[in-house]
């Protein structure tokens, strides 16, 4: 059989295949399992007549999704919670790879850009930061506690407006994904050039270890999960911008069902960082030492979870 033929007979089938995956409400198990049996049925036959295709590789996409579905539905909510954040979440994270890699990319790229504005200009931290947070940082520098911002307030209402202000900030930046990747990437080159200028500012004055050590307290889970929503955003616009062989709007559900398991990702880590940056960065006068110790523990998590772990359950998926 031509491949068009089989496509063109098979198509309508496929697609009412993909709204089961993932429908874990109105699909019941013996659904799945008739639409898993047949469809395994047209992933051989593709396997054997057209290896090289991409409908082989689609039908093998979409045979992984209905298997998820089908080994879901064996447990119990709570077992399926966890299986959410230790499954489904890296096996999103991993198709969200590439997405991520150019946030990150996008991300770095801006900070470099506002550390050498600030190099460059004095004045420019200023125009990114304010004149009332400069004069007063200037002030805390003086008066030789240059990490006083973080003192501020009583340590509760911290931690919840910084929670709050960073899942926001993380909804806004993958929300803008749905006016194409470019919204996306305007909110990540935002943040990039204020983290930027604002790390230059402490160096210039010759508080770099001061500074990071403070800083990346909170920042290394803080940053990377707006990396990791300016991903999701990508993601969720590049279903808009690239559909490939789906309809448009399809493609466009598709990347917002796997890319909003990526954003929910964040939300814990959004909580943690907001947990140290309100109870614990306050402290300045804390050991170094303690201090590097939580970030090389969150730099580990993160790498772990976001990297490491993904990969490994995409191996694991594409074996069974």
């Amino acid at each position: 059989m031509q491949e068009a033929v089989f496509i063109r007979q098979n198509l309508k089938k496929w697609q009412a295949m993909e709204n089961m995956a993932g429908d874990t409400v109105f699909t019941t198990p013996d659904e799945l399992v008739e639409a898993y049996n047949e469809l395994t049925s047209d992933l051989a036959f593709a396997q054997t007549q057209y290896p090289a295709s991409p409908v082989t590789a689609y039908l093998n996409d979409l045979a992984l999704s209905l298997h998820r579905d089908l080994y879901s539905h064996k447990h119990t909510p709570w077992s399926r919670v966890v299986r959410f954040w230790t499954h489904d979440i890296p096996l999103s994270v991993y198709d969200a790879r590439w997405c991520l890699l150019l946030s990150l990319a996008i991300f770095l790229v801006f900070i470099i850009i506002g550390a050498l504005s600030t190099f460059g200009d004095p004045n420019f931290p200023r125009v990114i930061l304010g004149d009332d947070y400069v004069d007063m940082t200037l002030s805390n520098i003086e008066a030789g506690n240059p990490m006083a911002v973080y003192a501020q307030g009583d340590q509760v209402s911290s931690f919840l407006g910084i929670t709050f202000n960073n899942v926001l900030v993380a909804f806004i930046t993958y929300v803008t994904g749905l006016f194409t990747s470019f919204g996306t990437g305007y909110y990540l080159m935002t943040n990039g050039i204020m983290v930027g200028s604002f790390v230059t500012f402490f160096i210039v004055r010759k508080l770099f270890v001061e500074s990071i050590l403070a800083i990346m307290l909170h920042g290394t889970l803080e940053l990377s999960a707006i990396v990791i929503s300016g991903g999701a955003g990508i993601m969720l616009g590049n279903g808009w911008l690239f559909p490939g062989t789906y309809g448009r709007v399809q493609s466009f559900l598709r990347a917002a069902q796997r890319s909003v398991r990526v954003l929910i990702s964040t939300v814990p880590i959004f909580i943690i960082a907001g947990f140290i940056e309100g109870f614990f960065t306050r402290y300045t006068y804390v050991g170094d030492g303690l201090r590097l110790l939580v970030i090389c523990a969150s730099a580990l998590f993160v790498v772990y979870y976001y990297v490491f772990l993904p990969i490994k359950r995409h191996r694991e998926a594409a074996a069974k």
